[in-house]
């Protein structure tokens, strides 16, 4: 499960996340101390859950909540208060949940299995829906270029990589450029053999061409025709990259 943890004060996003990790010791988490680190955060990729702190530092909790849930639908959001009048707020909102501070175990317990089940609902009707549209085609990929609706072979993207506020997609013959968040994009092709590498780069693990130590003990890869390029690769994603290419 991807996690986003905000909260403006450090002591309680580090309990938080600790708490989490005892839980759920395999989920990713990111954090972020404001309201505009959060934005940052959520335009280079998506999470299933989010802790939101409803004070915080910069902007009030139930505006950033009411951002995620125009840009990420789908995320489940959760409020962190030590003021329980919040909950109230919470539900008008529509968010999932919410916890008091300071941190119960039980209680974050208790909200990650509702939430996970929710999310497993959620992808279920997902699937049973997607299940009655025919598809023409599995293996292409639709994206939206100066109005133009472009039709990709998923087998001909060799990477994706984050650019501003939009996506390059190369591919063997032509880059394309969609306003579109890598996160999105990584949920589509990672059941076609895609990895997301670092939080900048989604890869085609069919077109790497080489894998090599980089900077700082981490490790780097070049792509089939970009070999010109040099893409790092995360130090978290390492251990995860090496087991679907076998090494």
């Amino acid at each position: 499960m991807k996690i986003a943890v905000i909260d403006d004060e450090r002591p309680a996003r580090k309990e938080l996340i600790h708490q989490i990790l005892s839980i759920l010791p395999d989920s990713l988490i990111k954090e972020a101390d404001s309201g505009a680190a959060a934005l940052e955060l959520l335009e280079e990729e998506s999470f299933d859950l989010m802790f939101l702190d409803i004070d915080l530092n910069d902007m009030e909790g139930t505006t950033l909540a009411s951002v995620v849930k125009r840009m990420l639908p789908e995320t489940q959001i959760v409020f962190a208060t030590a003021y329980s009048q919040y909950a109230v707020k919470a539900f008008e909102l529509g968010v999932s949940d919410y916890i008091l501070k300071p941190f119960e175990l039980v209680r974050v317990r208790r909200v990650l299995e509702k939430c996970s089940r929710d999310l497993a609902r959620a992808q279920k009707e997902k699937f049973t829906e997607e299940d009655r549209i025919p598809s023409f085609s599995a293996n292409r990929m639709p994206i939206c270029v100066n109005r133009t609706i472009i039709l990709l072979d998923i087998s001909q993207i060799v990477y994706i990589e984050t650019c501003l506020r939009s996506c390059i997609i190369h591919t063997v013959s032509k880059d394309y450029t969609e306003n579109q968040l890598l996160g999105e994009y990584e949920k589509r092709l990672v059941p076609y053999g895609f990895c997301r590498i670092h939080k900048s780069y989604l890869v085609n693990l069919n077109h790497i061409a080489e894998m090599f130590p980089w900077a700082g003990n981490s490790m780097a890869v070049k792509m089939q025709g970009f070999e010109q390029n040099i893409l790092p690769v995360g130090r978290e994603k390492v251990k995860h990259l090496r087991q679907l290419i076998g090494i």
